[in-house]
């Protein structure tokens, strides 16, 4: 039978189509015929990071990276220095990984380490202010991520503090003066306290060596509580903030539940475990191809408010029945 001249381009379509159809089908298989490279890297130990190492792995995990299969998951680890930090970077690009995940302090060397490797990132700063995006909506380079920066939860943790000791009249702010975000966090800060009527006094330490300088002015301040900014030294210290805060009566209230569970008296910000899981969004986007300049840096979607009884009595005080039954964890 003789084809007519509309009948073959429609077939050549149909083909062209079916051919197409197959490709899409074969790309998926394609791309896990290669084992993705992923390494992590913290500035802390093991200690403290394995967790949120362990929250990608099971987020890698459900979007169908294994490793041993299609993935290998290398870590490297900084144990609270400096030096083992410049070394660990080191190793860590001689490695040759796809992509690199990094929280906190840490981020920072890898900004200075490559501009060419994707780079998915937690940081508890501002990354536009960092130097890491151009923008949150369109991040520009290689890095990409999520900041744990909510300038809201700042003064929520004063109405916190203040609930839980209606007679607060001052309070001590330890800040970070490096850290990107910190101007606008103490801009938030002093903002929450004037219109709560409570005076507030700033400290700085930029690392745990400077920590106990600010620890030892704030007793003399006659500062009432302590709000400490949520950074990495912070959170490192939370044990020996404590016992200072203990010996000295001074309820203390950061970002981060690690802080609480280290025997502070509460934490209330971006809940970590979901936002570490919440990474491995990002690598597989970029695993299949998707640049990190054009995927959007999130904010962190839930909160966690946790509040230490052992600590509460510790320091005499006595939380509220009403604050205690909103905390999403209590500690007894």
């Amino acid at each position: 039978m003789k084809s007519t001249g509309v009948a073959m381009p429609a077939r050549r379509a149909v083909v062209k189509s079916l051919c197409l159809t197959a490709l899409a089908s074969a790309m998926p298989a394609l791309a896990q015929s290669r084992r993705l490279r992923v390494a992590w890297l913290s500035f802390v130990g093991a200690s403290d990071g394995s967790t949120f190492l362990d929250e990608l792995r099971q987020g890698l995990r459900q979007r169908g990276y294994i490793e041993g299969e299609n993935l290998t998951l290398d870590a490297f680890w900084a144990d609270d220095s400096q030096d083992r930090l410049t070394e660990a970077v080191s190793r860590m690009i001689a490695s040759a990984p796809d992509i690199i995940v990094s929280q906190g302090v840490a981020v920072n060397s890898v900004k200075r380490a490559t501009s060419s490797i994707p780079v998915v990132f937690g940081y508890s700063g501002d990354p536009v202010e960092a130097g890491f995006v151009s923008s949150f909506a369109h991040p520009g380079g290689n890095m990409t991520g999520i900041s744990y920066l909510t300038i809201e939860l700042v003064g929520k943790r004063l109405e916190i503090l203040r609930e839980a000791m209606p007679g607060l009249r001052r309070v001590a702010i330890l800040a970070a003066p490096q850290h990107p975000g910190d101007k606008v966090e103490r801009r938030a800060s002093a903002s929450a306290a004037s219109t709560l009527g409570i005076a507030t006094t700033y400290f700085e330490a930029r690392d745990s060596t400077e920590l106990t300088t600010a620890m030892s002015a704030m007793e003399k301040s006659g500062c009432d509580a302590v709000v400490m900014f949520p950074v990495q030294y912070v959170i490192s210290q939370r044990e020996r903030i404590a016992a200072w805060a203990v010996r000295n009566r001074l309820p203390t209230i950061s970002g981060w539940a690690q802080f609480a569970d280290g025997g502070n008296f509460m934490s209330y910000g971006p809940n970590l475990h979901d936002c570490s899981a919440r990474m491995a969004f990002f690598v597989d986007r970029i695993a299949k191809g998707v640049h990190p300049a054009d995927i959007p840096v999130e904010l962190p979607t839930r909160v966690e408010f946790v509040i230490n009884l052992k600590a509460a009595k510790a320091l005499g005080v006595t939380v509220p029945p009403t604050l205690a039954v909103r905390a999403d964890r209590v500690i007894s």
